[in-house]
């Protein structure tokens, strides 16, 4: 078959019996993973940190008083003035656009479990990473022995 599929347990000595086309497709293939899962962890190193930056905001709520002046963001850069009404519950957006609300209690709760969550999904990413990068390293170092072992064939056999 030349199609590779490199989820079945590889061992250098599994690599070294494939052909240097096979070995070429096959470390392209790890490349192409590692790119995907280095996407994957910058993503999730993107979401944990907007938990964390919303577990702070409803850390400092906690701390406000109920009548105290604010500044309500509509968008990213544009704000306008207003007033808190309640510092007992706050309004999570749990995602693809549903809000519950919840205490304060509630809310720190929640951003701890999902951020916990996060993280262990980041450690998982980050293991298969470093699998990967060993991987198209093992079958780099394979190709450049075979492609060297050919040239000096190639070279005794013109002399």
């Amino acid at each position: 078959s030349s199609g590779i599929n490199a989820e079945w347990p590889l061992r250098p000595g599994d690599l070294a019996q494939l052909p240097v086309p096979q070995l070429n497709q096959l470390r392209a293939q790890f490349e192409e993973e590692e790119q995907m899962l280095t996407q994957s962890l910058a993503q999730l190193k993107g979401v944990q940190s907007r938990f964390i930056e919303s577990q702070e905001s409803v850390l400092k709520l906690s701390k406000k008083e109920t009548g105290k002046d604010i500044l309500v963001p509509l968008t990213s850069s544009m704000y306008v003035p207003g007033q808190l009404a309640n510092t007992d519950k706050v309004l999570i957006d749990i995602g693809t656009g549903y809000h519950v609300k919840m205490t304060i209690d509630e809310a720190k709760g929640y951003f701890t479990r999902i951020t916990e969550y996060i993280t262990k999904k980041m450690e998982v990413v980050q293991k298969n990473l470093i699998e990967k990068d060993k991987l198209r390293q093992v079958t780099t170092e394979i190709l450049q022995l075979k492609i060297q072992a050919q040239q000096q064939q190639t070279a005794q056999q013109q002399a």
